[in-house]
């Protein structure tokens, strides 16, 4: 894969929001559903997807700098520093004495030397967990990793409610199977999910994953700006004058609000941690007032809205 840099066409020194940002315009550009008639779009989505994945994660974005992973988030080895073998000043075995008897492995011997487990284990302690799954997996299975099977896409549309509480929705994929996806916190309407190990497959083959783009279905009184939701609330004339307790509607039931007197129509009040879920905690709702006539105009409102157009026409 390419510099997943080059992928986003940001620069190294780019913020997250600004990564984050780019990812966004780019996903939704070459989203499969909507470049139907294009076959490189699938390609150019993963491709996307797989440099979000490095760039969008600080830890893997500080390997990829630091050159521990590659374009793919593969690591890198690096080889040995100072072991140069031989006798030319590099490491002898009984230099590593203190591993265990002159082995300087500190496993046991076999036919051929030292056992493949007792590498093995002076690898990882120099390398760390990334070399134990990259490099002797396959020295000890004796095979190259497995080619991966394609990605697939796949849309879940969800309401506002369903992701409130964090509600688990069962999927039907393209592949034909189905699976049970529960909405993370914080999820954005076209948010892309990567689900690992449920794409393509086939013997001998790795299964590719699914990208998951995440639709929020519109709401008939709540509309989501972020993890905020904004809602208008209809109030009597009496309320907007002279204020008091109203209700409130909320995605987990209404609650309750004062309002001062003379409230104009439009003025927006702010219930903190009554919107949608986030990674930290909850958005706000905003509450947006908008005066309300009665139905029918008794008298007694009609006289007064009259002397007061006379006391403001003279």
């Amino acid at each position: 894969m390419r510099n997943p840099y080059d992928v986003l066409g940001v620069a190294r020194s780019a913020s997250e929001a600004e990564i984050k940002k780019a990812f966004r315009k780019l996903a939704k550009a070459h989203h499969p559903d909507s470049n139907q008639n294009d076959p490189k779009a699938k390609d150019k989505f993963a491709e996307v997807n797989s440099a979000y994945e490095i760039l969008g994660d600080a830890d893997k974005r500080g390997q990829f700098d630091r050159g521990e992973i590659d374009a793919e988030g593969k690591p890198r080895f690096q080889g040995f520093e100072g072991f140069t073998g031989g006798s030319r000043g590099g490491a002898r075995a009984e230099d590593f004495a203190g591993f265990g008897g002159g082995n300087p492995f500190g496993g046991r011997r076999n036919a051929r030397g030292f056992s493949a487990d007792a590498g093995e284990d002076i690898f990882s302690s120099l390398f760390g967990e990334a070399f134990r799954s990259a490099g002797t997996d396959g020295m000890r299975q004796g095979r190259a990793r497995p080619k991966k099977g394609e990605d697939v896409s796949a849309t879940l549309t969800v309401t506002l409610e369903e992701v409130a509480e964090e509600a688990k929705k069962r999927l039907r994929l393209s592949t034909g199977r189905e699976v049970d996806v529960v909405i993370p916190k914080g999820v954005t309407d076209g948010q892309v999910i990567r689900l690992r190990g449920l794409g393509q497959g086939a013997p001998g083959v790795e299964p590719g994953d699914v990208l998951l783009t995440i639709k929020l279905a519109p709401h008939e009184r709540f509309t989501p700006e972020g993890s905020n939701l904004r809602v208008r609330l209809p109030i009597q004339i009496e309320e907007a004058v002279l204020g008091g307790s109203v209700r409130i509607p909320t995605l987990t039931g209404a609650v309750n609000m004062n309002i001062p007197a003379k409230t104009d129509s439009g003025r927006t009040f702010r219930l903190r941690g009554k919107g949608l879920p986030t990674k930290t905690g909850h958005g706000d709702l905003l509450v947006t007032t908008e005066i309300k006539l009665p139905e029918i105009l008794d008298e007694e409102l009609m006289e007064y809205a009259r002397k007061r157009r006379s006391a403001q026409a003279e």
